[in-house]
Formats: C-alpha cells, sequence, structure tokens
C-alpha cells in the first residue's frame, strides 16, 4: 500500500514575521477602525482628566477624595503609578503603531501629538521609578516628576493629555481629507470620497 507523502512542515513565523504583518494591517485595510478604537481610549482617559479637574474646581473637593469616575469605585486607580504608566506605554504604542498609515500634513500632526506623548510616557517613567524605589525627586513625600516641581499634577496631566490630544486629533482629521498628492501616497482607505470632502 503507497503512503501518502508527508506534508512539508508547516511555516514558522517570527517575532519579526508578526509584527511585520501586525503593521501591514493596522496601517492599510484596517487603519480607520485602528485609529477609532484608538481614539476611544484615548477620549475615555483624556474624560478622566477632565472630570478629576471638574471635581476640584467646580465641585470643590478636596484633591484626595477627587478620583474621576471610574477613581470612585476603584481608588486604586488614581494612586497606582503601575496603571499610569501603563496608560502612557499603551498611548505611546498606539501613536507609533498607526504612525506609517499616514501621509503628508496628516503625518506631521501625529508626529507632533507622538513626540509630546514621549515626554509624557517619560514623566511617567520617572512616576513609576520613584513608586518602585521609594525615593521621590526633590526629597517629596510622594513621587514627582520633573514638570510637576512648576505645575500641579492634576493640572499637569490634564494638560499633557490636552496636548497629545489636539494634534492627534488634527491629523485624524487631515488624514481623512487628504490633498491629491497626499491621497496618492496613501495605503488605507481612510480618506473620505473626494466630492465629500470640503473646500
Amino acid at each position: 500500500m503507497p503512503t501518502e507523502k508527508e506534508a512539508p512542515p508547516a511555516e514558522r513565523w517570527s517575532l519579526v514575521d508578526y509584527y511585520r504583518m501586525c503593521m501591514e494591517v493596522t496601517n492599510t485595510g484596517r487603519h480607520r477602525l485602528c485609529m477609532r478604537l484608538f481614539l476611544v481610549i484615548v477620549l475615555a482617559h483624556w474624560a478622566e482628566h477632565i472630570v478629576q479637574a471638574v471635581q476640584i474646581y467646580v465641585m470643590d473637593w478636596p484633591v484626595p477624595e477627587a478620583r474621576g469616575l471610574l477613581g470612585m469605585p476603584f481608588p486604586w486607580l488614581v494612586t497606582s503609578e503601575w496603571m499610569h504608566y501603563g496608560y502612557a506605554l499603551i498611548m505611546l504604542a498606539g501613536l507609533l503603531l498607526l504612525l506609517p498609515g499616514f501621509v503628508g500634513r496628516a503625518r506631521v500632526w501625529w508626529i507632533a501629538s507622538l513626540f509630546i506623548q514621549v515626554w509624557h510616557h517619560f514623566e511617567h517613567l520617572l512616576l513609576l521609578v520613584q513608586a518602585m524605589s521609594g525615593v521621590n525627586i526633590a526629597g517629596g513625600e510622594a513621587p514627582t516628576s520633573l514638570i510637576q516641581l512648576l505645575i500641579p499634577r492634576v493640572e499637569l496631566h490634564l494638560l499633557y493629555n490636552s496636548l497629545v490630544f489636539v494634534p492627534m486629533v488634527v491629523a485624524m482629521y487631515l488624514h481623512a481629507r487628504p490633498n491629491e498628492r497626499e491621497r496618492e501616497a496613501m495605503n488605507c482607505p481612510c480618506a473620505d470620497e473626494p466630492e465629500q470632502v470640503r473646500s
């Protein structure tokens, strides 16, 4: 009885292959979907900072009690440097992953958002290292970032999130409304149809 020829072993994918596939999918056919999902994450976090500011400045709550929406039932979310660092890392990763899909003017604005987030991430890394080591900048009672020496933490992180959000939204707007040259350079279907774009 003839034996069946053994099938060749399955092709092995390396980590680099998975990275390339992820970048390809994220920045071509699924770019718009990925941008929208990322926008929801960014908006949810920014809203938490806005709610916290409202609790302090409108409702006159003491800073330790102003914990945003999620911080009310889960107070550890506000005090966990790991959670804040993790979010800063997710933001940085999202901005980096989606960058290749942007061209022209939109890319300039997206890179501006990315650079601001690099600094924001660095500040959260400093806070995390201090929380883990127990040694705080300037001998403070709590972990302190560099700019926090000048601006209080609540206001500073609301400012950081706003500074990252605004150029990101400008980039997304321009990305959906490219000029002719940008439209030709795009590898994703994010652009509105030319007749939908207002001059």
